[in-house]
């Protein structure tokens, strides 16, 4: 095993690089994939610079990108990072200090396991770059050698192979199409005023949709988004007025506005938990939208993202954002159970 930061040789049983002092990944008791979680945290940071780990909703994404397995692990980092744990190992210009307040918060409030405790620990520490003794650590036997580490595909990025209006005229004419594999992101107008554009099929690497790709496609009807997207940009699917049913993947984490303005057509989309904000009239003029069910995530909704929706109720937690917003703005709405099940 190599440093991440100067490329000397290292042991698991060391703590920190002989070289340059970085610390050395480790595995916690009960958490046999803590050294993928640091390797994949400070790809974050590698990648996107050191802001991106600072920004709430912009790491929520990055972490969810990084490491879509795990889910039990993966939400744990998220629940202790927005209950400020990571924010309060930086308060302190003391190391051993903030290790011991984080760790102290962790059990005493949080009320959280002495192992899970570590494996945030060990996280944390790790993508800020501070070594880390944990005494949950698994120190291997120095006679059996170490694992290989494990070989990974190259991680696409959003711009790793865009599709660009140049490369659309060709389905001008065409009812249905289908986009080749490998493309990662669908430029920003690309099939903008399609009006003969039926259904599509998206690839599986797809990443993100542009501003107004798909706007004004009057007659699309049939249209599956891949599990792999992250990014639905302003106005993509705007005026398509015969698309009747959409279910947007988890780890969406915005949905941008105009998104669906005056689809007057569509009747179901599904959210995920993974949304956060809604924008200025995403669901406008979506006259035929009845039922919609928004997870306790959202937390920010304009005042005019369901503008002209007459017919809609939307299913949402007691004493949530998304209830009071209901109050607010006098938009019929329907109580549920942590269970699924609608209140009388």
């Amino acid at each position: 095993m190599q440093c991440e930061k100067c490329g000397s040789e290292l042991k698991l049983k060391y703590v920190a690089c002989p070289e340059c002092g970085a610390p050395v990944p480790q595995t916690i008791e009960g958490f046999e994939n803590t050294i993928e979680f640091q390797h994949e945290l400070r790809a974050i940071v590698v990648d996107n610079g050191p802001r991106a780990v600072m920004n709430r909703k912009q790491f929520s994404g990055l972490l969810y990108d990084h490491i879509p397995d795990h889910n039990k692990e993966r939400r744990l980092l998220q629940n202790m990072y927005d209950a400020g744990v990571f924010k309060m190992l930086l308060a302190d210009d003391n190391r051993e200090i903030a290790i011991m307040k984080a760790k102290s918060f962790m059990i005493s409030d949080l009320f959280i396991a002495e192992n899970a405790v570590e494996f945030v620990l060990a996280c944390f520490t790790y993508l800020i770059g501070w070594p880390y003794d944990s005494p949950m650590r698994v120190v291997p036997d120095e006679n059996e050698p170490e694992p290989e580490p494990e070989k990974k595909a190259p991680r696409l990025s959003i711009d790793s192979k865009i599709f660009r209006p140049i490369d659309a005229v060709r389905y001008r004419l065409r009812s249905n199409i289908e986009i080749a594999e490998g493309y990662t992101k669908i430029e920003s107008f690309c099939f903008d005023g399609y009006g003969s554009l039926r259904t599509v099929q998206l690839p599986s690497t797809l990443l993100a949709i542009g501003e107004y790709a798909f706007s004004a496609c009057k007659r699309l009807r049939g249209l599956e988004l891949p599990d792999s997207l992250k990014v639905i940009k302003q106005g993509a699917f705007c005026q398509c007025a015969k698309l009747a049913m959409v279910k947007i993947p988890t780890g969406i984490l915005e949905i941008e506005d105009s998104t669906f303005s005056f689809c007057s057509s569509l009747e179901t989309i599904e959210i995920p938990d993974t949304v956060s904000s809604i924008g200025a009239e995403a669901f406008s003029g979506c006259e035929k939208l009845r039922k919609l069910y928004l997870p306790d995530s959202v937390k920010f909704i304009d005042t005019n993202a369901f503008s002209y929706c007459p017919n809609l109720t939307i299913h949402c937690f007691e004493n949530s954002y998304v209830h009071k917003f209901c109050l607010s703005n006098r938009i019929n709405f329907r109580l549920v159970t942590t269970a699924g099940i609608e209140e009388d």
